[in-house]
């Protein structure tokens, strides 16, 4: 078949919220279809994609196409953008961004901390969208106990009492304490999305694992604090 400029666009599909052209094996374009569909950037793509993908919705129902107001919750499932996990997943890249960041002006020793805590923090991320549990590891060389109890009591661990951070602080502080919030909107997100309608935790190893990501976080706040008053 010859596809006219008109033929095409009464052919016109779409695959992902983007509009496609499927041509047959043999089939051909005038000059003024293949015109079109190269200003309109519409992708051609062989027959044999066409063939119709089906997602699920968790209410039972079914699609043919994904909606643009949707994504994939894991596997073929689709849900709203708004789903609770699917917030979280953002305010998780969120958080990676600001470690990345804070990572560009953090001396080598804090610098090699925020890489163990982005790993660990991507590590956390695949934990949720696979339904893998959280392996029971250190961070940065402190078990679950050790964060919480390092956290609550620096003074007599780094000789730094809680403080509330400035900008005298200096950058590394500031960027950290960003992190530090980026990381407890997260936390906040993880509830919302793991808790059940008692309100029981239905992923308790990934909101324990955020509150000692957060915990890790205020520690090098510590840490970084301890330094700056050591040199004035």
């Amino acid at each position: 078949m010859l596809y006219t400029e008109e033929n095409v666009r009464d052919n016109l599909r779409n695959r992902d919220g983007k509009r496609v052209f499927f041509l047959e094996k043999g089939d051909q374009l005038t000059s003024a279809a293949r015109d079109f569909l190269t200003r309109e950037r519409i992708p051609i793509l062989p027959a044999e994609q066409a063939k119709i993908h089906t997602y699920r919705l968790l209410n039972g129902g079914f699609l043919s196409e994904k909606p643009e107001q949707m994504t994939h919750l894991h596997g073929d499932v689709l849900v709203l953008k708004t789903h609770p996990r699917i917030l979280f997943r953002g305010a998780m890249d969120t958080l990676e961004a600001e470690i990345m960041l804070c990572q560009l002006i953090a001396e080598e020793k804090t610098r090699a901390s925020l890489t163990e805590i982005l790993s660990f923090t991507r590590l956390l991320l695949r934990c949720e969208v696979l339904n893998e549990p959280v392996p029971g590891e250190t961070l940065c060389g402190l078990t679950n106990e050790e964060l919480r109890r390092h956290s609550h009591f620096p003074q007599d661990y780094y000789g730094q009492p809680h403080f509330m951070p400035e900008a005298t602080d200096g950058e590394v502080i500031v960027r950290l304490n960003r992190c530090r919030c980026a990381c407890r909107e997260a936390e906040l997100r993880a509830v919302a999305a793991f808790l059940d309608a008692e309100g029981n935790p239905t992923r308790g190893d990934l909101l324990q694992a955020m509150n000692r990501l957060s915990s890790m976080l205020y520690i090098l706040m510590i840490r970084c604090k301890k330094d700056l008053s050591a040199r004035r």
